[in-house]
């Protein structure tokens, strides 16, 4: 069914990179929601001022809420598909996570109005008046809403938009509270209990878990986060591929919304290479690489020694050394320069998350370790942060 409507609706639906291509699907998703939701609040209200229902009044300006919901991540689709300009030389691709910033504010504080309605009607109970309309009413709002989620998750897998993802899991709480509504008004009708309020506190508790929840989800993108694993083991791989480049380091994707991402990163070369020759290879594997992964690339050059027997005895000995400190620690840009009294091991480290050990306490196991292989080795040692977390 979505890709029917994406094909029907979606001028070239499968660009999913494409900005234009975007902001369409926004409009799909937008345009579906609003219709879905002002039916669904038109039938609702009507059900909860004949039945006398604050769970389902509630849940109708729950879905009035949705409708503002659809409006916003419209407006954020669109708003993101604008191109570049001179203030934001990076594009507006971050609109797409403020939008699905503000669909979980929304959320939020229909969980918060909802709870004190139902606090209300606790300390003030009227009699509820349940017929079939009102039964009805609320089972094909559990499907709507299913439906609803199913086809917001769908759209935001095809184009891996955060918006889209949030209404998904707004739709889906929606059933849940229209379900838990349901068994109230059903408790009612059958043992004459009336649990409508306090069915109201848990859906309105449980509203509110999703929304801070959701908001948490779409700020992590705008704070940073780091790639996805397969996207960074796709980059070396494609590096790599390329005659004459022997290692990739210091990788950093930069990511400013989806599709507009920025990719930095460091290749070891042989030092003895022909400069021009390899300058014309990064060149290539920048234009070439990009273009495959849709990504804006730029390629440092590191020169490596790869013939001197006392650098390559060096390098692996302290390899060595960093993998009984902590297996995931790796070096690069290893370097020696011989003195007649001392000689220098100059190499960066990459540091995983959650790393055991202070600065200072590496340097200290380095240095011993420097020391062990010939004492006339000393340690300049830079540290990195793995921006990737996704090595072996």
């Amino acid at each position: 069914m979505t890709t029917l409507l994406a094909k029907w609706f979606v001028k070239d639906y499968q660009d999913v990179e494409n900005p234009r291509v975007r902001a369409a699907y926004g409009r799909l998703a937008g345009i579906t929601g609003i219709i879905c939701n002002l039916i669904l609040f038109a039938f609702k209200l009507l059900a909860g001022l004949l039945s006398g229902s604050v769970s389902i009044m509630a849940d109708a300006f729950n879905n009035l809420s949705d409708t503002g919901s659809s409006v916003v991540t419209m407006a954020g689709l669109k708003m993101a598909s604008r191109p570049a300009d001179p203030e934001h030389p990076f594009g507006h691709g971050r609109i797409e996570y403020m939008s699905g910033f503000i669909v979980s504010l929304l959320i939020t504080l229909v969980g918060v109005e909802l709870f004190k309605s139902s606090a209300e009607k606790i300390a003030s109970p009227e009699a509820l008046s349940v017929n079939a309309v009102t039964v009805v009413v609320l089972a094909a709002s559990i499907a709507v809403k299913l439906w609803m989620c199913f086809f917001n998750r769908s759209l935001g897998k095809r184009v891996n938009a955060a918006a889209f993802k949030a209404t998904a899991l707004d739709s889906l709480t929606d059933s849940i509270a229209t379900a838990a509504v349901l068994v109230a008004v059903g408790v009612s009708a059958i043992f004459k209990v009336n649990i409508d309020p306090y069915m109201g506190l848990v859906v309105a508790a449980f509203i509110v878990y999703t929304g801070l929840k959701t908001a948490k989800e779409t700020l992590d993108p705008l704070l940073g986060t780091p790639p996805d694993p397969e996207l960074v083991k796709e980059i070396e791989k494609q590096v790599l591929a390329y005659d004459g480049f022997l290692g990739v380091h210091d990788l950093i994707v930069h990511n400013y919304g989806p599709g507009r991402s920025f990719v930095s990163l460091h290749v070891e070369v042989p030092y003895n290479t022909d400069i021009l020759r390899c300058h014309e290879q990064i060149d290539l594997c920048e234009r070439e690489v990009g273009e495959k992964l849709h990504l804006e690339m730029v390629i440092h050059m590191d020169p490596i020694v790869t013939d001197d027997p006392d650098v390559l005895q060096a390098k692996a000995g302290m390899t060595a050394a960093l993998k009984e400190i902590d297996p995931a620690l790796t070096l690069h840009d290893f370097r020696m320069v011989k003195g007649e009294q001392r000689s220098n091991l100059i190499f960066d480290v990459v540091i995983p998350p959650a790393f055991s050990l202070t600065h200072k306490e590496l340097r200290e196991r380095l240095d011993k370790a420097a020391a062990g292989l010939n004492p006339s080795y000393r340690c300049v040692v830079n540290l990195d942060l793995d921006y990737t977390r996704c090595r072996d």
